[in-house]
């Protein structure tokens, strides 16, 4: 059999398996390259540019042509100093990553590929493979903080990916470690976790993880997933390959997330506890009439609605209470503030008023004191009241005001604001010491109503006060007008909850009280 003839230059350029153009250099006066004369191309080059560029937007390659006349955009690239130092040094060139633009008919098209460029006799083989991958896994790793590599247990060799140091931290001129040396690496506290790991995959022959640490980069934490690699299967272990995950953000948001989780636990049981104290406190100060005051010719029935948003708790106090010289003291009155602390100030000021009420002194002298009270116990004890003694024998009511909105009388249906006592109201409680205020005097005829309440009853932001006081006013008229309060501490008390319902609402923003007192007889 005759021999064979050697293949021809194009096919063996067609057997490469990657794009190739076969170039010509043109050099220049001086000997340097100033071109390439691109000859020939192989069938992965057909292949690329079909892939790459819309039917007919570039012309036909006829025959030689200037490399850089076809491709215009190579000459800011690379590949002009790849060409030149192949020609130059009889040595290969590259891989180098280049990108540039094609301008086709259709427009732009934008090339990313790593080429090399080798001598090949007078000529020079310019090859590329598009995307450039290595490229792209290392930015691929650099995004998502991942790495990997493989140990070989038999040569202690390592390969790594191509981003493996920046991910874990490395120097540039550090060695990739071994996985002796990963040990050293590590933290103390990472290394019982590593040692299990290297355990289960080289002995027990299956993938295991666990959160790693450095010394070299503490502040940051990987997970390291490991396989086991088998040449044969159920063989000997021949090597270990393990990716890296730096999981430090995931660590750190589910740290915060326990933290906000204790932190709302912690709350929660302070807000148990707030509540609980919530009521004992109302049980200890605000007084449930049922007949108690019917000895005064006198009936009284009260609403309490706290601010939700404190748990129950707050600063609206009442009280009604005998005193020695037959008389009754009564008083409504909202402590500074929300929660425990205007909670502590309402029983201050609520107590020692029952103190002071028995040295039998006219309500004005009552509210100067405790004003003194309020001012000695700091700047922040603030409250607003209305301090009244009721006269059986006179059915007189003798009141004061301190900052508070001041008592609506409800007489036949019609109700009204009573006047100021002479002088206006005085200043709120614990604002100035030294303070005088001055009482006014209302006579109460038989089925009288007498309200007192609290400012956040009424109060709508962003209204007018005087608005406020008319919606109060008219409230208080219709529940009269639909239903008459009916006999007894039952009827005063139905009359004054649908009062506090009609008025109620999302809207409120503070405690609600309102206490009422009906007129019945005389002692």
């Amino acid at each position: 059999m005759a021999p064979s003839l050697p293949p021809s230059g194009q096919e063996v350029l067609d057997a490469l398996p990657v794009a190739a153009l076969l170039l010509a250099p043109v050099p220049g006066e001086h000997g340097e390259v100033r071109d390439a004369l691109y000859v020939a191309h192989n069938a992965s080059a057909r292949t690329y540019a079909a892939s790459r560029f819309p039917p007919g937007s570039v012309p036909p390659w006829t025959g030689p042509v200037p490399l850089f006349e076809r491709f215009p955009s190579l000459v800011g690239t690379a590949v002009s100093r790849m060409l030149a130092d192949a020609f130059r040094l009889r040595a290969p060139q590259g891989p180098e990553r280049v990108e540039w633009v094609m301008n086709t008919r259709s427009g732009p098209v934008r090339i990313n590929d790593e080429v090399r460029v080798a001598p090949c006799g007078d000529h020079v083989l310019l090859t590329w493979e598009r995307g450039d991958r290595l490229h792209m896994a290392s930015a691929a790793q650099r995004l998502v903080r991942t790495c990997w590599a493989e140990w070989n247990l038999g040569d202690h060799g390592v390969e790594p990916s191509r981003g493996f140091r920046q991910v874990l931290g490395l120097a540039d001129d550090v060695a990739v470690p071994a996985l002796l040396d990963l040990a050293t690496a590590a933290t103390s506290d990472s290394l019982p976790a590593l040692y299990q790991t290297l355990y289960d995959v080289i002995l027990r022959k299956y993938t295991a993880e666990c959160e790693l640490r450095l010394d070299s980069n503490s502040e940051r934490t990987f997970r390291m997933v490991a396989e086991p690699v088998r040449i044969a299967p159920g063989g000997l272990v021949w090597a270990v390959r393990a990716v890296f995950i730096d999981v430090t953000s995931d660590r750190r948001r589910r740290e915060a997330a326990q933290h906000s989780a204790s932190e709302a636990r912690r709350e929660h049981e302070r807000v148990v506890a707030v509540a609980e104290i919530a009521d004992a406190l109302r049980e200890a100060v605000l007084p449930h009439f049922q007949d108690e005051l019917d000895a005064f010719g006198l009936e009284a029935a009260a609403v309490y609605r706290p601010d939700a948003r404190e748990a129950g708790v707050g600063g609206d106090w009442y009280k009604a209470r005998e005193l020695p010289d037959g008389r009754l003291l009564i008083a409504l009155g909202d402590a500074r503030g929300h929660g425990l602390e205007a909670a502590t100030l309402m029983a201050k000021l609520r107590y020692a008023l029952a103190g002071l009420a028995y040295t039998e002194d006219p309500v004005e002298r009552l509210t100067q004191w405790l004003n003194e009270v309020a001012c000695a116990d700091g700047d922040e004890s603030t409250a607003t009241a209305v301090i009244a003694r009721y006269h059986p024998e006179r059915s007189l009511l003798r009141w004061t005001c301190a900052g508070h909105p001041r008592p609506v009388l409800v007489r036949g249906g019609r109700a009204t604001q009573l006047p100021a006592p002479d002088g206006g109201p005085g200043i709120s409680l614990g604002v100035l010491p030294e303070v005088t205020y001055n009482a006014a005097e209302t006579p109460l005829e038989v089925d009288d109503i007498v309200l007192m309440y609290s400012d956040g009853l009424i109060e709508r932001r962003p209204t007018d006060p005087d608005q406020d006081m008319d919606r109060f006013l008219e409230a208080a008229e219709r529940c009269c007008a639909e239903v008459a309060p009916g006999a007894g501490h039952a009827g005063l008390q139905n009359y004054v909850e649908r009062l506090v319902a009609r008025l109620d609402g999302p809207h409120r923003t503070d405690d609600a009280t309102l206490l009422a007192l009906r007129r019945i007889g005389t002692r």
